[in-house]
């Protein structure tokens, strides 16, 4: 999944761009447009003449391309036409193009996203066409790409890939220490930081990123019990769960390379492959990254769920989903191509089916399945944490704005300028002013 190494510097960029214009220009692309489309009954019939499609996307390779040929050739009277975005800027981008009315037909954007458009009259509620479908099976979908996707209890995207959060650890290093396996919890997660850390011969046991603090400390928000906002809008990220997360997150940076608190976690990669970190945190996108990258290290690294806090296993999950924009005057036709990208063959060749590829599909019938395990046996315990994903249900436009603020407290905390409990109650006390603004 291409923008999981950009979406983790920018955690609050790119889903700021959806709210941050408002959207109120959408009314430019859509107000003549009924946003519930695909009525009818059976299969939605192919168009009797000759349309164009455009697909926005950061990922026009030539699986893609491959994908869009084989389209063509099973539906002759819809062309494709590839739109590239800039994976680090798709959100603003779409944001940008809907206001003035120039959106594409459909957009591969963040699934997280998804909701948020939805909810501004910017993409087609996908209901009718989805009851009209024999591929598309909302049960078969992982419940937190559910969540990123729905609106008011209605879908507005369809989830095609995703990743789980989880921990890499270099096998030749924890040999080195005595250290027999991945730690469990929270106590042996110190504990086997603290045993692999030695900084006189440059060596630590874990890689923290001031830039993207907020994000690497969800899941352990999360496995303390906590949660980032109320189902009516208040702050609780300041809670006690919340705090006993923070303080042992925080606590983690005395045994992080300090030549890389500034970095970002594509960036920071660098200090796995060299050695100079035991374990790393990430996406299931990094273990493509390093069978392409770093073969040098290939056999001295391996991967394990999170260990887990007091509430159990949770851990983020991040993903990809393709939209139809509301603006579009050929949505049946639009139907068919984000139909076609949702089969479980096209999933399983996209996600896990290349050389490098790591990502996860959405779908539970092929996590489940014996291929994903069989063709990429290092996924397996990312597929696991599927069932403890939690997809945050904030859809309120000013909590980036918010998040900023928790990311710029926690790294501030990270680099020793203030404890944890205080970058929780500065970053509550600022996010309340800006939610009651």
């Amino acid at each position: 999944m291409k923008t999981s190494k950009f979406r983790r510097a920018q955690v609050a960029v790119a889903v700021a761009a959806v709210g941050a214009l408002t959207i109120a220009g959408c009314g430019s692309g859509t107000e003549s447009n009924d946003t519930n489309q695909g009525e009818g009954e059976g299969t939605v019939p192919e168009p009797s003449e000759p349309v164009e499609i455009s697909f926005q996307s950061w990922v026009g390779n030539e699986t893609m391309k491959k994908f869009v040929k084989q389209f063509e050739s099973e539906h002759p009277n819809i062309t494709i036409n590839l739109q590239n975005a800039p994976a680090e800027g798709a959100s603003q981008k779409l944001t940008t193009q809907i206001a003035g009315g120039n959106p594409p037909d459909v957009a591969w954007l963040n699934a997280s996203d998804t909701a948020d458009f939805g909810s501004r009259d910017a993409l087609v509620n996908l209901d009718s066409y989805i009851e009209r479908s024999e591929v598309i099976k909302p049960d078969d979908y992982v419940e937190a790409f559910k969540t990123f996707v729905t609106y008011e209890g209605s879908w507005y995207g369809v989830p095609l890939q995703g990743e789980t959060t989880g921990l890499f650890y270099r096998t030749d290093l924890f040999e080195e220490a005595g250290i027999e396996g991945p730690p469990k919890t929270w106590e042996e997660f110190e504990a086997t930081a603290a045993a692999l850390t030695d900084p006189a011969k440059n060596q630590y046991g874990f890689e923290m990123f001031a830039s993207e603090a907020a994000y690497y400390w969800y899941p352990w928000l999360y496995q303390a019990g906590g949660d980032l906002l109320s189902e009516d809008g208040e702050i609780l990220f300041d809670s006690p769960e919340a705090q006993e997360a923070a303080e042992f997150y925080v606590g983690l940076a005395e045994y992080s390379p300090p030549d890389y608190l500034n970095s970002n976690s594509y960036d920071g990669r660098t200090a796995f492959v060299e050695g100079q970190v035991g374990m790393y945190m990430a996406g299931n996108w990094f273990a493509g990254t390093l069978m392409s990258e770093a073969p040098q290290i290939d056999g001295k690294w391996a991967t394990a769920p999170l260990p887990s806090g007091p509430a159990g296993c949770k851990t983020t999950v991040a993903g990809d989903a393709v939209a139809i924009l509301a603006a579009t005057e050929n949505p049946d036709a639009a139907w068919k191509w984000v139909e076609f990208l949702s089969q479980p063959e096209i999933l399983a060749e996209w996600n896990y089916g290349s050389p490098d590829g790591t990502n996860l599909p959405a779908l539970v019938s092929l996590l489940e399945g014996p291929e994903l395990v069989e063709q990429k046996p290092i996924l397996e315990g990312f597929a696991e944490l599927m069932k403890c994903g939690v997809a945050s249900t904030v859809s309120n436009p000013k909590f980036p704005a918010v998040e900023a603020v928790l990311n710029e407290e926690l790294g501030a905390a990270i680099y020793g300028e203030q404890t944890a409990a205080e970058a929780l109650e500065n970053a509550a006390a600022e996010g309340e002013q800006i939610l009651n603004k």
